[in-house]
């Protein structure tokens, strides 16, 4: 290909992708989506552990007594992982990382399944995602996005930064649970950092950070690949060893090792099997209650991660949209067909695509980018396991803080807004759910302003939305009236 044509190629490729247009650079769009997929690579470990099983006596076994094996379930979360943040990445032309949601895969192995077959279970993802096309396809969920109100989005981005720190100090060991019921949490083990671990992680805060702060370019990255390096060489001396449950001191899912070897095979014959046999085996109503939490939970998670990282993208216009919103919508919607139909569990937006953008990732390329290391992370999937959680949670706490940062442009002089944004950002991290933060926010907005004589300001929308939410909090009791 002559010089000229490559010429052409590329400005093309900057024009379709608005690279230049957004301020951004192809190194930082590499370097953006390089920086998404180690701070979101942990689900290929994580997804096949909550799903899946090493044997019968660590599975998550249905109600048949069947369970996903490990190697299957990691093999499909990267592929549709890949293929799903691709497509966002071309359509959407936004620089957001998708994949199997953490909400919504603990739901199923925890709950569904020990009512349905996992075949069944899937067969519900499926579903759900289909209602969430069809409501992003007609307009809908963009009508709700827009109804939502700019300090209400504002406390979203907010909420969603201090999660995502509280992730990353949970993830590290940093906090910990105490395992009483006052304090819930604690510092470290008893209120001391004394893991290898978590000393690692305070290492590649403070490193982090001090790049940051210094404004070095391809400061996270940089971090998290010396942080790797300091962990790699730590765990050579003193042999500290994955936790994997049997040892509190160990590093958080995988230990900082080198592999023997590079490449493995994928094991893709988990693709295709669902069933919507859920219906007949527990009834309609049973069936309609779990898809329903189903939407709700990938419906307003999404939401409030999009928001969030649009703003932090500086891609949000002054009502908090997007653009390309519709399909951005859309492709998100699939992503849960897509994870159902894998056998992978719905596939979302996720929250640490924040890391590639605070490393300067401003368009879909960067989503192009982070969705091919996916599809190698199928045959890589020992390398995905070099760099430890406890590095990526510290990237996430940095990410966290800079989110946090748009809390200045919150007017607290009146109550009736100050009240329902702080129970919108404080409900996020206090319970591990984006969707819980939403949700009583939008409760305690159109409560508080209606009281306050401003019931004329709130979208008729906002109040269908916020009785939802009453219906979605209350799913337990309900599904057990109605049998």
């Amino acid at each position: 290909m002559s010089t000229a044509t490559t010429g052409r190629t590329l400005n093309a490729a900057d024009r379709y992708f608005e690279i230049t247009k957004r301020g951004s650079t192809w190194g930082r769009e590499v370097r953006g989506g390089l920086v998404t997929f180690v701070t979101m690579a942990y689900i290929v470990i994580l997804n096949p552990l909550i799903l899946g099983g090493f044997s019968g006596d660590q599975a998550a076994k249905d109600i048949a007594g069947h369970w996903l094996q490990n190697a299957q379930v990691g093999a499909v979360t990267a592929l549709t992982a890949g293929v799903m943040t691709i497509l966002f990445g071309v359509v959407a032309r936004l620089p957001f990382g998708l994949a199997a949601g953490l909400g919504i895969n603990s739901f199923l192995a925890v709950s569904v399944v020990k009512d349905v077959t996992w075949p069944e279970a899937m067969g519900l993802v499926v579903i759900e995602g289909l209602v969430i096309v069809v409501l992003a396809a007609t307009g809908l969920r963009s009508l709700i996005f827009r109804a939502v109100p700019n300090q209400l989005k504002t406390a979203i981005s907010v909420g969603i930064g201090l999660f995502i720190a509280f992730i990353g100090l949970v993830d590290s060991g940093f906090v910990r649970s105490s395992g009483e019921a006052s304090p819930p949490v604690q510092l470290g083990d008893g209120g001391s950092i004394v893991t290898l671990p978590t000393i690692t992680f305070v290492i590649g805060l403070i490193i982090i950070g001090i790049l940051v702060a210094r404004k070095i370019p391809a400061a996270l990255l940089i971090g998290i690949i010396g942080t790797t390096v300091i962990a790699i060489v730590l765990e050579a001396i003193f042999r500290v060893g994955p936790s994997l449950g049997t040892n509190p001191a160990g590093w958080n899912l995988n230990a900082p090792v080198l592999p023997s070897a590079f490449v493995s095979l994928p094991d893709l014959s988990l693709l295709g099997q669902f069933s919507f046999g859920a219906f007949g085996r527990i009834g309609g109503v049973a069936a309609t209650m779990l898809v329903f939490t189903l939407v709700f939970t990938n419906f307003f998670d999404a939401m409030g991660t999009m928001t969030g990282l649009a703003k932090q993208a500086d891609v949000a216009a002054p009502d908090g949209t997007f653009p390309r919103l519709q399909p951005a919508l859309i492709v998100e919607g699939i992503g849960a067909v897509a994870g159902g139909a894998a056998s992978g569990s719905s596939n979302t937006v996720f929250v640490e695509s924040a890391a590639g953008i605070g490393e300067g990732a401003r368009t879909g390329f960067a989503s192009v980018v982070t969705g091919v290391l996916f599809l190698l992370a199928m045959f890589l999937t020992p390398l995905t396991q070099v760099v430890p959680l406890e590095v990526a949670a510290a990237a996430l706490v940095v990410v966290g803080a800079l989110m946090v940062s748009q809390i200045r442009t919150i007017d607290w002089s009146d109550f009736s807004v100050s009240l329902p944004v702080f129970l919108t950002i404080i409900v996020m991290p206090l319970t591990y759910s984006i969707a819980n933060g939403i949700g009583v926010g939008f409760i305690a907005w159109v409560l508080v302003r209606s009281f306050s004589g401003k019931v004329r300001e709130i979208s008729p929308l906002l109040w269908i939305v916020a009785l939802g939410f009453v219906v979605y909090f209350a799913r337990g009791p309900i599904q057990a009236w109605l049998g």
